[in-house]
């Protein structure tokens, strides 16, 4: 009996023994698979924001270009003067009596057959409830109550202050939330999740509204709907992409004149001046600080709180002096004689002495050496400062600007405040507001926080800085506040904390990438002011996928998007893969490989991490880079029929010709006339110091104009940009990447088809 019961506890002794080790093997296999799902995770990550931010970047060296043309570019007649001021200033749109009355909406007409919302005011909860439900069913407001609710927007707007005071005493909490991006989705889900704004729920919408998603007018009339019925509950802060400019590339000005064909233009004149009265932050119990970007070393809330706001139109370009016909004829004199060298692609954010970017500068002082100040250029330069840095590389140059920005725009004196308003007929008009605000406007949009102590430029992004804990702590300090809340950066579970959970970033566009890619959260704040974080995701496809379906979905599409990325850069990638091929058999290692696409693309990605996605496996880790660069252009080209060398220029700078084009289109009809198309390309070619009748640059609009129709459009625009560059020595046409094989127009200016 016993021996039966010692052989029966030896077997549940050898039982346990096999389960426990099985339990241990599985518990190592998942946590190696999680952690591969991880690793996958945040490499498709790096890529989605690697790319985000090269965009960006695109972005801001664009508008650093028309600026250098604008400061650098005299013009010969009083038309062409208008024709500037209209497309790459402020004043894109004509302000002609018609446009300025207040009350122009009420010549719309809402026809009897329109079946969407309807608008009175002052407007009652009802109002701005009915208007959630119609747009959740794709209904479309009428361009009379639009205009009509801009309008009384704007009203209510003036009256704010630059930063708003909320307090928890009026409400049972506050809730705030992050960038939208035209996500109509996610801000719906926000309102059936935590419920609508009433006098007991506040909220505070932290920018970014607008831009990338297809609803962002649906967007704005809603937010703009709740905060006029309740206006001491529902606050609103002015991000980045709430300006006019950066709307040119993103979308948003695309969507609007898309929905509104005939009242369109006079949507974006309305929602420009708008965006510039938007708040700049809020202030909940004087304790938790809310604003877009981030801070600085030089943030003060006493100049943003004094700042005229409205002044401030757009981000993109700082607005300098005008100059008087004396100084405009020197400049005109001292461009001639420092325009010596051939034409650069007008298309590329590169010239002679550009700016690589207009948010952006070098160090300006010495006390402040330890900081790149953010603030646009807007200074000219004299003929002999201009002639003394032009450079044969383009690249060169532009690597010196990024240095000496800085010194090129402050070494300027403000003038006394008191003469603020006068104007001098030899100096033309005073610039309004001065450098120092702008400053302090671009580094709370723009900026970003970083692990590491000091505040030091946003090189990634092109605007703005970074800034660390130190920085953090000073501003907490001096203003006695507890923490801070921004928001600007997609973060994969919708929110972070950072620096000692003193910053937390709260991002509300769920699946911002792609589906599945990240959540969205809001943050609520009681009383005690402790964050209370609601994490979603809005999209109901992405709750019936695994974690693993999810990933290899969003891991897809980052690889689809670098791809088309390595392919836009095929002729350099080549031109560099054969540097490192000294044998010259058409082979080059991997490790060179992947250092060749991290100095061409400057994406700062782990390549070798992905080089088994991007790249077959080869024999004795070489790489065939000819057959590897036909496959990549195989690849695009079975969804486009489009001659290979044409589509590598356009899916380089598609965003930049899609930009440069509305810029163009400055009344946003749709088409470039050609009187506008003939004035720019006189500002282009008078930059690469390249003489072309009228008659010449009316030719190359007609060889443009595919169907004859007297305009412009977006497609011809595109499906035309094939440009040559003459400058290039004859027979060693490998020296121009972009060149392709276009017939000669017969005229000395860059030819296009």
């Amino acid at each position: 009996m016993g021996s039966g019961t010692s052989t029966q506890h030896h077997f549940a002794f050898q039982n346990a023994e096999r389960a426990f080790k099985a339990a241990a093997l599985i518990q190592r296999w998942y946590r190696r698979y999680m952690a591969r799902l991880e690793m996958r995770r945040r490499c498709t990550w790096s890529i989605f924001q690697s790319i985000e931010y090269a965009g960006q970047q695109d972005q801001v060296k664009l508008h650093g270009f028309f600026s250098y043309l604008m400061d650098h570019f005299t013009p010969s007649s009083h038309n062409e003067r208008d024709f500037l001021t209209r497309i790459f200033t402020e004043e894109r749109f004509a302000q002609d009596s018609k446009m300025e009355k207040c009350s122009d909406y009420e010549s719309i007409e809402v026809p009897d057959s329109y079946r969407g919302p309807h608008l009175s005011f002052p407007l009652l909860p009802d109002h701005a409830t009915a208007l959630v439900e119609a747009f959740r069913l794709k209904q479309q407001l009428h361009a009379r109550y639009v205009l009509n609710l801009l309008y009384e927007t704007k009203k209510h707007l003036v009256q704010l202050p630059n930063i708003n005071r909320v307090s928890t005493c009026y409400s049972e909490e506050i809730t705030v939330c992050g960038d939208l991006h035209g996500q109509l989705d996610d801000l719906i889900f926000i309102f059936y999740k935590n419920g609508l704004p009433s006098p007991e729920r506040s909220y505070v919408f932290n920018g970014d509204f607008v831009d990338r998603g297809k609803d962002s007018v649906e967007i704005l009339m809603i937010l703009f709907a709740f905060m006029l019925v309740y206006p001491k509950e529902f606050h609103l802060n002015r991000g980045n992409h709430e300006d006019h400019m950066v709307n040119l590339r993103y979308g948003f000005t695309k969507e609007v004149m898309n929905k509104y064909k005939i009242h369109g233009k006079e949507i974006l004149r309305t929602l420009k001046d708008v965006f510039c009265w938007l708040p700049l932050a809020t202030l909940i119990d004087e304790k938790v600080l809310i604003l877009h970007g981030g801070v600085s070393d030089i943030t003060d809330l006493e100049i943003l709180d004094k700042i005229e706001r409205c002044k401030i139109v757009s981000i993109m370009r700082y607005k300098t002096r005008q100059k008087s016909e004396k100084q405009m004829e020197e400049q005109r004199k001292a461009n001639q004689k420092s325009s010596a060298q051939g034409p650069i692609p007008w298309f590329l954010p590169q010239s002679r002495s550009l700016p690589s970017s207009p948010l952006r500068l070098g160090p300006y002082k010495a006390h402040k050496s330890s900081r790149s100040s953010s603030i646009p250029c807007g200074g000219s330069l004299d003929g002999q400062e201009l002639s003394q840095q032009v450079r044969s590389s383009v690249e060169l140059e532009l690597e010196r600007c990024r240095q000496q920005a800085g010194l090129l725009v402050t070494e300027e004196k403000e003038e006394p405040s008191g003469s603020a308003s006068e104007t001098d007929s030899d100096t033309g008009e005073l610039r309004k507001p001065t450098q120092e605000e702008w400053r302090q406007v671009v580094d709370i949009l723009w900026s970003d926080p970083m692990a590491q102590e000091g505040c030091k430029a946003n090189t990634i992004r092109g605007g703005g800085c970074y800034f660390g804990p130190d920085v953090t702590e000073q501003l907490l300090q001096k203003y006695n506040l507890q923490f801070l809340i921004r928001s600007h950066e997609c973060k994969p579970e919708g929110y972070e904390f950072c620096h000692n959970r003193k910053v937390l970033t709260i991002f509300s566009a769920s699946n911002y990438y792609e589906v599945g890619s990240n959540r969205g959260a809001y943050v609520k704040l009681g009383p005690a002011l402790t964050p209370h974080i609601v994490q979603y995701q809005a999209n109901k496809v992405t709750h019936t996928l695994t974690m693993r379906q999810r990933i290899s979905r969003v891991e897809e599409s980052a690889l689809r998007a670098l791809r088309e990325k390595l392919f836009a850069h095929s002729s350099d990638l080549l031109i560099e893969f054969k540097k490192h091929d000294v044998d010259k058999v058409g082979l080059i290692t991997l490790s060179d490989w992947a250092a060749v696409v991290e100095s061409v693309l400057h994406l700062g990605l782990p390549w070798r991490m992905l080089r088994p996605q991007l790249v077959n496996s080869s024999a004795d880790n070489m790489l065939e880079y000819k057959s590897w660069l036909k496959n990549l252009a195989k690849e695009q080209l079975s969804h486009e029929n489009i001659q290979s060398s044409l589509l590598e220029t356009l899916y380089r700078n598609r965003s930049n010709l899609e930009t440069i084009f509305r810029i163009i289109d400055s009344d946003h009809s749709g088409f470039i006339s050609l009187d506008e198309f003939r004035q720019t390309w006189k500002l282009f070619s008078s930059h690469m110091n390249i003489d072309v009748a009228d008659d010449c640059i009316c030719d190359l609009a007609r060889s443009i104009d595919f169907n004859k129709d007297g305009h412009i459009d977006i497609n011809e625009f595109l499906e035309a940009f094939r440009l040559v560059e003459k400058s290039c020595p004859e027979g060693d046409a490998s020296e121009c990447p972009q060149a392709t094989n276009a017939e000669d127009s017969g005229c000395s200016s860059p030819d296009a088809r």
